[in-house]
């Protein structure tokens, strides 16, 4: 349904595609705790985009596996639409694991999109699989700054409704911002994300999986067999 389309000539089908998505988005309380959340992130490198994911216990945050994948992007760099350029790789990794997750956490946006459907909600409604998205930067709304210790959050609010969370999750440190994308609510997100970060200010699994698809990039740049 994602991976094969034709640019320009999909355009109307890419929009028509992505207002399903956000139909068949469910934002509400996660039904049962997590015993295995990924982090996913994507790397972009000569036309290609390498997507991992890395499989931690929850709340050990214990390590359990890691997987990659190198796809050839079939679509451009389009803002707004980026979830169509490396869904289909990230999707593909997160699939790859050999333990299907209870949660995955995106390096990007939830719900927390122009038309509410970021790669969080876009991956999370294609795997059926609760998601959250946990970006760096904000990419709409306005918040409040929330208060310098770890845990403190204030909303993030978009047209006269909270699509998500401005989180500290290290004292005095820039905060994260935190959306659900598909299963989960805005307190479970803020939830999942603090409890999966421990000495630094990002989440351990998305820590493993940025790390992995950079690690992944040097060797392809290298001539390496990857």
């Amino acid at each position: 349904m994602i991976s094969e389309f034709k640019w320009p000539g999909d355009r109307e089908r890419v929009k028509a595609v992505e207002a399903m998505l956000v139909k068949r988005t469910v934002i509400a309380p996660l039904t049962k705790k997590p015993r295995y959340v990924a982090g996913v992130d994507a790397a972009f490198m000569e036309g290609k985009v390498i997507a991992a994911a890395c499989l931690f216990e929850y709340p050990s945050l214990e390590f359990v596996e890691e997987r990659h994948t190198v796809r050839t992007l079939s679509f451009p760099y389009i803002p707004g639409y980026l979830s169509f350029r490396e869904g289909p790789a990230v999707i593909e990794a997160v699939e790859g694991l050999t333990k299907r997750p209870d949660l995955v956490i995106f390096d990007g946006q939830g719900i927390a999109h122009p038309r509410g459907l970021g790669l969080a909600s876009f991956a999370g409604v294609l795997l059926d699989i609760p998601s959250v998205g946990c970006a760096k930067s904000r990419l709409i709304g306005a918040f409040t700054e929330p208060g310098v210790k770890k845990g403190a959050w204030s909303p993030l609010t978009y047209k006269n409704k909270t699509i998500g969370a401005v989180v500290r999750t290290r004292e005095n440190k820039k905060p994260l911002f935190v959306s659900p994308g598909h299963r989960v609510d805005i307190a479970g997100a803020v939830e999942i994300v603090l409890g999966c970060v421990k000495k630094f200010r990002i989440t351990e699994p998305i820590r493993c999986a940025d790390a992995l698809s950079k690690r992944i990039k040097g060797s392809i740049q290298s001539g390496d067999d990857y």
